[in-house]
């Protein structure tokens, strides 16, 4: 493995997006409180359509309106009232983060849904998801790009002193690329995606932000080489999940950071919240496993929860934040 300039200290943890409530100045002030070496921008979807993944990621999408149909989000005619929603919630966040964060200087953590998780939940006009037109995901990997540039660029514009990590959230990528997608009426499947063509798009957007960038997913066979090959810095996984070793240790052998979702997002049954030292022991076991050099471990690896946190009590999710932090010291100490 090369050198690496990682784009955040030694010992990091941060979120992986989402948080439980509606109030954005509150969960702002725990992300900056429990997670100050990388902190994130909150998402709340309990506020309802336009906080959620899609309709939040959609309202960043250049020359591209959407709509709410059917509770559904799909391509619209012209900009209306769902999506003035998911703008004005978006530009509430980043006025709460400029204002809480002031003066901040270090990384920020911002995230966005990826344009295969999109294409399988933006319906099109004439109905079916976006998926079922080649051309149409082109076109919304290019309208995003530009979106999530412009998105950059504001939370740059409002945090002068500090460098913007991004995160796209692909939960649906191993669906797209293995066909396993439900056409609406449910008899049938999306065809798969080929991954040269998504690899392509992803690193197309990658490189028009032009700001390092991890990809994120939580459920199982995450693509590891093709998200390598894409220029991403870093992939996000749940460690639960992982059952291939080999593909992993070469992905983090050849350069890639690893942002290791080791705290469970629900309480386990005895209802208390994972003790920084559990979580520490996870990602230590997974990195001896994997055989690297230990000191390479704190500054290769962010210590994340599994995945977000939006179904957890408020409680919980604070108890959470706090353990990946502290783990994170802790695995930085040792």
């Amino acid at each position: 493995m090369t050198d690496e300039a990682w784009p955040w200290p030694a010992g990091a943890a941060t979120g992986i997006g989402s948080l439980p409530g509606t109030d954005i100045a509150e969960a702002q002030r725990i992300v900056l409180g429990e997670l100050p070496a990388l902190p994130h921008l909150p998402e709340l979807p309990a506020r309802g359509p336009g906080a959620d993944l899609i309709g939040r990621t959609a309202g960043l999408l250049v020359e591209l309106p959407v709509e709410l149909y059917a509770a559904r989000w799909r391509i619209a005619p012209r900009p209306g009232r769902d999506l003035r929603r998911a703008r004005d919630l978006m530009e509430r966040d980043l006025d709460q983060l400029a204002e809480q964060a002031e003066g901040y200087a270090g990384p920020v953590k911002v995230q966005a849904g990826g344009p295969f998780t999109l294409a399988a939940s933006v319906e099109l006009p004439i109905g079916g998801r976006l998926l079922r037109d080649p051309g149409a995901v082109r076109d919304l990997a290019g309208s995003l790009a530009e979106g999530l540039r412009e998105h950059v660029a504001a939370v740059s514009r409002r945090l002068p002193r500090a460098s913007v990590l991004l995160q796209l959230d692909e939960p649906s990528l191993p669906a797209v690329l293995a066909g396993r997608v439900p056409t609406e009426s449910g008899l049938g499947t999306y065809p798969a995606a080929e991954s040269g063509i998504a690899a392509t798009l992803l690193r197309s957007i990658i490189e028009t932000v032009g700001v390092p960038t991890v990809v994120h997913c939580c459920a199982p066979d995450v693509p590891l080489e093709l998200i390598r090959t894409t220029g991403a810095v870093g992939v996000a996984l749940d460690l639960s999940l992982v059952t291939d070793l080999d593909s992993l240790g070469e992905a983090i052998d050849a350069g890639l950071g690893l942002l290791a979702g080791a705290a469970p997002t629900r309480p386990p049954s005895t209802g208390r919240a994972p003790t920084s030292a559990q979580v520490a022991d996870q990602v230590r076991t997974l990195w001896e496993r994997l055989g690297f050099p230990r000191a390479r471990l704190p500054e290769q690896v962010v210590v994340t929860p599994a995945c977000g946190l939006a179904g957890a009590t408020p409680e919980y999710a604070r108890a959470v934040l706090t353990a990946c932090r502290d783990a994170g010291r802790r695995l930085a100490e040792e």
